[in-house]
């Protein structure tokens, strides 16, 4: 039983042809995974008669195929003896002998945000030392601060400091 309204009225010869006159956008992976599974002989009796149909228009897609098939075909050369003899070291004589060396599976990385955290924390660090470093360094005798108000004095510290700190000797033998 055929589902009504469906196919909008047409028959289904006339939506076939119509959908034949479609332009699809080709996907060459999608092509070149066909010619592959042609060139090794893994494609069923309708695919087959289909690419068949397809390379036999595509003078290129013919050659790979053949390219393929001639490849798969030749035979390799053995390798030479001095070569085959140190993979035989390599594996030693006895496979029983043989270790399987398990590697330290990997910590799963945390949430994003951990990375978040430490950043802002190191920026919130920086500022803090900052703000600190300027409010200690302004009260000190001689350090002018940044926003005060002009007055006479201040043209006169900045040619002649007042020394921060001065230093007396009260010893006995003091010349001061």
């Amino acid at each position: 039983m055929r589902a009504q309204g469906t196919s909008g009225g047409l028959p289904d010869r006339e939506i076939w042809r119509r959908s034949q006159e479609i332009e699809a956008p080709v996907d060459e992976a999608e092509q070149l995974l066909d010619l592959a599974a042609f060139a090794d002989y893994r494609l069923d009796d309708d695919e087959t008669a289909r690419l068949a149909a397809r390379i036999a228009r595509d003078a290129d897609a013919d050659g790979d195929v053949a390219a393929a098939r001639l490849m798969a075909s030749a035979t390799m050369e053995a390798a030479a003896p001095d070569v085959i003899a140190r993979a035989t070291l390599l594996v030693g004589d006895d496979p029983v002998e043989a270790q399987v060396i398990a590697f330290p599976a990997r910590q799963p990385q945390g949430p994003s945000w951990f990375g978040a955290v430490r950043w802002s924390g190191l920026a919130a660090a920086m500022v803090l030392a900052g703000w600190l470093g300027f409010n200690l360094g302004s009260g000190l005798p001689g350090v002018t601060p940044v926003g005060h108000t002009a007055d006479e004095g201040a043209p006169n510290e900045l040619f002649d400091p007042v020394p921060p700190l001065i230093l007396r000797d009260f010893s006995e033998n003091s010349q001061i």
